[in-house]
């Protein structure tokens, strides 16, 4: 028989959960109140003002949207996200269903280099990325980027996509194809619908780390203006004399906005696609 927590236990875990909630959220808080203040201001001196709105304008939202372009530098950070999680998801399903369903000679092999390849720092090899982009011609263009983006998530939604893969029985394929569906019609109809939450997840973070990168968005697409990626974009805007940390503020309030609603409109699938994907190998 389960005995119920203690009163007083009950209120520690709340407190504690009540806690770190404030800690998560409050960066995200913070930010809300600096793109609300006047100037370019940071923090305020009155204490209440760093925890709740006790002034408000506007004005930094007015500037970012009509007399900055940061409409043109958030279209380009989302086609750049969308489509290198798009192309990241259909190479990497592949490869995890072929890992996760064939035996074939140099397979083990090659998920050892996955796993050792997922040791290593992506920074590193932003050099040699950079060469090859301008070697093919690609250097400062968003296709560029997006190749970028692509193969540097491969190696985790790969992993996690062939880990769920593992937990779905090979014998509905095989029933599917008894009744008459060839590999790809049972792979399509079958084993894609079933790894919805796997999708899901590696969607999810897939797309948000393309939206908020820095390093490689600022190095692979330095310049003009109208190519520039939001997150890169915001830092551009401070120069040696004064930074605009309310430009900053709404900015990344702005930026927020598309990982928030895209985590929501998938949050169904979060917890098993990544517990799922994870513990088999």
């Amino acid at each position: 028989m389960n005995r119920k927590p203690r009163t007083g236990v009950r209120i520690l875990q709340y407190a504690i959960l009540i806690l770190f909630t404030i800690f998560a959220f409050y960066p995200v808080w913070f930010a809300i109140l600096a793109s609300g203040r006047l100037g370019d201001r940071l923090y305020t001196l009155n204490l209440l003002g760093m925890f709740i709105p006790t002034e408000w304008t506007f004005e930094n939202y007015r500037v970012m949207l009509f007399e900055r372009p940061f409409l043109t530098w958030f279209k380009n950070s989302l086609l750049v996200a969308s489509a290198a999680t798009v192309f990241s998801l259909i190479v990497a399903t592949s490869a995890a269903f072929a890992l996760s369903r064939f035996r074939f000679r140099g397979r083990e092999t090659f998920l050892v280099l996955l796993l050792a390849l997922s040791t290593f720092p992506g920074i590193l090899s932003l050099v040699a990325i950079a060469q090859l982009l301008t070697a093919i011609g690609l250097y400062g263009k968003h296709v560029g980027l997006v190749l970028a983006y692509t193969t540097g998530s491969l190696v985790f939604c790969t992993w996690n996509l062939k880990g769920y893969f593992d937990t779905i029985p090979i014998d509905l394929e095989e029933a599917a194809m008894l009744d008459g569906c060839g590999p790809v019609e049972a792979f399509t109809l079958i084993a894609l619908p079933l790894a919805r939450p796997a999708l899901a997840v590696t969607a999810i973070l897939a797309f948000m780390g393309s939206w908020g990168d820095f390093i490689f968005a600022s190095v692979l697409v330095p310049a003009p203006d109208r190519l520039k990626l939001a997150v890169p974009a915001l830092y551009s805007l401070a120069n040696s004399i004064s930074v605009p940390w309310g430009y900053f503020a709404a900015g990344a309030v702005f930026v927020i906005i598309p990982t928030l609603l895209v985590y929501l409109a998938l949050q169904r699938y979060f917890e098993s696609g990544l517990t799922l994907g994870g513990v088999k190998g």
